[in-house]
């Protein structure tokens, strides 16, 4: 473990590591999936990163890729800020969706970015998301969304707060048809995602370290006026609170989600009733 005053020889990350202050060269923290070498701390993640460490090789085929935002409110500045987000994040909208297979298990996945103005949830992404879940239930196919997100788009006023009900309704068709939903809360999920799909999966997944919840820590603290519990709202708080089934590194995740997918399909419950955590490491 390199520590915070240790120097590193060659070009290093750009920024020393919010959690430990540990220093690594670029091509280390990549090796690691984007985390911290010394204290496993998750960075945030691209779409494009994690379909190359999740899905098999060449599997990840996109759909709905053509779909991308209007100014629905007439928003003054809003066009400019979309076609700035789409430069940033090399993306139409902020989450894209496809098939793919993990280990040879074929699954809709979705993916969001916050690169994207913050990941928030607009019409299209809301759409997409639909589309995503409504796919998995009519081809019976297990459907993954990795959420990253500020909340609601603002900028879309009512049509964004309305994707809230539109893809619980898409959730909602998912569990009557019998096929399994996953989510993995990644840092941020907060706002509007949080207080829709992202909590109705059949199991929710976090990544270390993520926040989690619908407002901000500053926002409660300066409404309750309290100060909060350390760690508040991150993903280790939310497991002891209940809020999430587990807590799963980014390096155990595709094997952790394949045991799931075949637990879902194809083995009965053991007969103390759901496998546990322990059990899935």
């Amino acid at each position: 473990m390199r520590s915070k005053n240790e120097t590193v020889s060659g070009p290093v990350h750009p920024e020393p590591c919010p959690i430990c202050g540990a220093q690594h060269k670029p091509e280390e923290i990549e090796t690691a999936l984007k985390t911290c070498p010394s204290c496993g701390n998750h960075y945030r993640m691209e779409p494009a990163e994690r379909i190359k460490y999740l899905t098999d090789p060449g599997s990840f085929v996109e759909f709905s890729a053509n779909l991308s935002s209007i100014n629905p409110i007439d928003l003054s500045g809003y066009e400019e800020k979309l076609s700035e987000a789409e430069l940033k994040a090399q993306m139409k909208d902020a989450v894209i969706t496809g098939t793919c297979a993990i280990d040879g298990k074929p699954l809709i996945l979705g993916l969001m970015s916050f690169k994207f103005m913050g990941g928030s949830m607009g019409s299209v992404v809301g759409e997409k998301v639909c589309r995503a879940m409504l796919k998995g239930a009519e081809e019976k196919l297990p459907v993954l969304i990795y959420t990253n997100s500020g909340g609601a788009r603002m900028q879309e006023g009512i049509f964004s707060l309305l994707q809230m009900a539109k893809t619980s309704s898409a959730a909602a068709e998912l569990s009557r048809a019998g096929v399994p939903f996953f989510i993995v809360l990644c840092d941020p999920t907060t706002g509007g995602v949080t207080a829709s799909f992202a909590m109705l999966a059949d199991v929710t997944i976090a990544e270390p370290g993520a926040l989690i919840g619908f407002a901000g820590p500053r926002v409660i603290e300066g409404t309750i006026r309290q100060a909060l519990p350390e760690g508040f709202q991150r993903a280790e708080f939310q497991l002891e609170k209940g809020f999430v089934d587990l807590i799963i590194k980014r390096q155990d995740q595709k094997r952790i989600i394949s045991r799931l997918i075949d637990l879902h399909y194809h083995e009965a419950p053991t007969a103390g009733g759901e496998e546990s955590g322990e059990a899935l490491a």
